[in-house]
């Protein structure tokens, strides 16, 4: 870091107003930020009641507690300073503009503290997209998860791998080096690839639970599919507890995919309302809204196909039946409007379903068998999320440790077939190349960028 750097600014609570908002200052001058705005620098550490005075005009702006990190024992590895200012906007704004008249200031972009920490080695690339996860994070599952990239669940195994890895290319290169050294041993390269094959399939095992990772960052996805004017959106409002999706007797009110986020037992579930299936329809909204329908089923996880339980016949069924899904994904049957129906009726449509698992039930307008649905998603959100905790939970990541991962295996490939030393070396260095992008040791300046945009500004 050298003395020119720019001194960084920003809000870094939420939004106003609230009780106590944080404005966060890092960089060489932030020091002197806290001495133009109240008057000293506080003991490090330790919090301090001071007056906030506006630096051109001296007016009294707020009373806040000031705080004070030196570098290199802060946050970002720089000097850091915090005012904890009371929430309202114009006090917020107040304090901003007053830092932003000041020499060497200017306002944070999104993500460019957590930036200058990794740039200063306070946590890796990993624990950076971990830091994100968790300022994202809807559910407890989420937060598990992310908090556990935050402290280096992935980041501290990659470099044990990284150091096995260049322990295996120093034996390799020892044997290039002094081939005609009397004293040195013999087979260096089986013996490097006696450490590089178990690695490969460590990392290989790690790989093998990524999807797990994605899927809770992502969440579950849930469509609710079926004829027109089966209650579909009624039963969305019911689900979510609240009007998100307009309701009408008309069917084909539902024209776009509305989708909805919801916490459930924990676990992150979207649920998608989309427009009525039928077989054809002249109106080309009309169609392209079942394109859209059709498009959500096959990529969710788990389908409710909700039909009306007035008018189910044959062809209900087998439309049902017919819909092309994923192969892995899960279709339910559920059964609306049975507040519509007397019993005599509700035991024809058991009688005509038989045979299908995965029935439910319900009536969205009155809310009878809404808990038992709900209970079963639950349930089935719990075996769509395994329990253990995930070493891979990005795409990036992912695509890095099977770079590395081939290149293990390319090597060890090269060795036994008795190739040169230099191209097993060579496999061996890539491997130890991309081991350091994983975690920011080595060439990532080109993605930064896309890391760090992903935070709010003042994170």
């Amino acid at each position: 870091m050298t003395p020119t750097r720019d001194t960084i600014f920003a809000l870094s609570s939420g939004r106003p107003p609230a009780a106590i908002a944080v404005v966060r200052m890092s960089g060489p001058r932030s020091g002197f930020g806290l001495e133009t705005l109240i008057g000293r620098v506080p003991e490090p550490r330790k919090a301090t009641l001071a007056r906030v005075r506006h630096p051109s005009t001296g007016e009294l702006i707020d009373e806040a507690l000031a705080l004070w990190f030196p570098e290199p024992h802060s946050e970002t590895g720089e000097d850091v300073a915090e005012l904890q200012v009371h929430g309202g906007q114009a006090v917020i704004a107040a304090v901003l503009g007053a830092l932003g008249k000041l020499d060497g200031f200017r306002l944070a972009e999104p993500g460019e503290f957590t930036r200058r920490a990794f740039e200063n080695g306070r946590l890796d690339l990993t624990a950076a997209e971990g830091l994100a996860d968790l300022v994202a994070a809807q559910t407890e599952a989420q937060r598990r998860q992310a908090f556990q990239q935050l402290r280096g669940l992935l980041g501290d195994r990659a470099e044990i791998w990284r150091t096995r890895v260049i322990e295996a290319l120093a034996l390799v290169e020892a044997g290039i080096d002094f081939s005609d050294e009397g004293d040195v041993p013999k087979n260096l390269v089986g013996q490097a690839v006696a450490i590089a094959r178990p690695l490969a399939n460590e990392i290989g095992e790690a790989l093998a639970g990524a999807d797990r990772g994605e899927r809770l960052r992502e969440g579950l996805w849930v469509a609710i599919a079926g004829p027109p004017n089966a209650g579909k959106s009624t039963l969305l409002n019911r689900i979510a507890r609240r009007e998100a999706a307009i309701v009408s007797p008309y069917a084909g009110t539902t024209r776009d995919v509305i989708e909805v986020h919801l916490d459930l037992h924990g676990y992150p579930v979207n649920l998608l309302d989309t427009a009525g299936i039928r077989e054809a329809s002249d109106d080309p909204i009309e169609r392209e809204g079942m394109r859209r329908a059709r498009d959500a089923a096959r990529r969710a996880n788990l389908v409710l196909w909700v039909i009306d339980a007035t008018s189910i016949d044959g062809s209900t069924i087998s439309a049902f039946d017919r819909e092309p899904l994923a192969p892995d994904t899960a279709r339910w049957i559920v059964v609306n409007k049975m507040d519509l129906v007397d019993a005599r009726a509700g035991q024809g449509i058991e009688a005509k379903l038989k045979g299908h698992s995965g029935v439910h039930y319900v009536s969205a307008q009155t809310g009878a068998g809404l808990d038992q649905l709900t209970a079963a998603t639950a349930k089935f959100a719990e075996t769509f999320f395994t329990p253990e905790p995930a070493l891979v939970t990005r795409q990036r990541q992912q695509a890095t440790l099977s770079g590395v991962k081939e290149a293990l295996g390319e090597g060890c490939a090269l060795a036994e077939k008795g190739a040169g030393e230099e191209l097993v070396a060579e496999q061996l260095r890539l491997a130890a190349t991309g081991l350091g992008r994983l975690t920011g040791r080595v060439d990532v300046e080109e993605i930064l960028d896309v890391i760090f945009r992903e935070f709010c500004i003042g994170k």
